[in-house]
């Protein structure tokens, strides 16, 4: 079974609180090494293509990937303890975004890069006038993480708006007993939710609607959905 498909056996052995732990660890993991990226080229413009490259490798052999995780991981769980979030996991995104700020995400990159810095300068692998000059641009490197995160925030946003959009259009075709149209809007819901991080309502009304979706697929496409059908859909959720 596709693991992105949303099924009655998806939480098995995963429960939710660690599924969003993994999502964030995944996307903001890449949306803030995109960052420091950026951010490197910036502060390092008269670098040629391969000297930057050596720099940047030099950088995620001396921790910079590894510290990066750790740095979300903190954040999060800092952020829980400050917003008081006791039950585990988000409600909602504007709790994990709160959470992420809220648990000092952007000290605890600066903190990694000067580790990471006195590292590979001390060990001669990266020379000295390329980590001082990292070191002087390190607050525009920062700035960049800090956006880059908030864009991150703001595209869940969006995407989940999208899901929202699609679940009414599957709906509408539902009650015209529309399949060809379900069916596309269906598909449109699976693919948005591989980019939404996992939130209990969300997967909830999903997983009713996949549920229903599949109970009128199995019939052939029969629309006259008994009780215990109908009934079995809302329980499988």
């Amino acid at each position: 079974m596709n693991n992105l498909e949303l099924s009655t056996n998806i939480d098995k052995g995963k429960n939710l609180e660690n599924r969003q732990n993994n999502f964030l660890e995944t996307t903001l993991g890449k949306t803030i090494n995109s960052a420091i990226d950026i951010g490197l080229r910036w502060v390092l413009p008269d670098l040629i293509e391969n000297e930057f490259i050596e720099v940047k490798d030099s950088l995620i052999k001396g921790g910079l990937k590894e510290g990066v995780n750790k740095a979300i991981n903190s954040a999060i769980n800092l952020g829980k303890s400050a917003l008081g979030i006791f039950t585990g996991d988000f409600e909602n995104l504007s709790q994990a975004q709160s959470a992420i700020k809220s648990g000092g995400i952007i000290d605890s990159i600066s903190t990694l890069l000067d580790v990471v810095l006195g590292k590979v300068t001390k060990k001669g692998m990266i020379p000295y006038n390329v980590s001082n000059l990292i070191r002087k641009g390190k607050d525009v490197i920062l700035d960049n993480v800090s956006k880059n995160i908030e864009n991150n925030f703001t595209s869940q946003i969006n995407n989940l708006d999208k899901l929202s959009k699609y679940e009414n259009n599957w709906r509408e075709y539902y009650k015209d007993k529309d399949f060809k149209g379900m069916e596309k809007e269906y598909e449109k819901i699976k693919e948005k939710l591989k980019e939404l991080m996992p939130l209990e309502e969300t997967l909830k009304q999903a997983r009713q609607i996949e549920n229903i979706h599949k109970i009128i697929k199995n019939n052939g496409g029969d629309f006259n959905l008994t009780p215990e059908q109908l009934e079995l859909s809302k329980i499988l959720v």
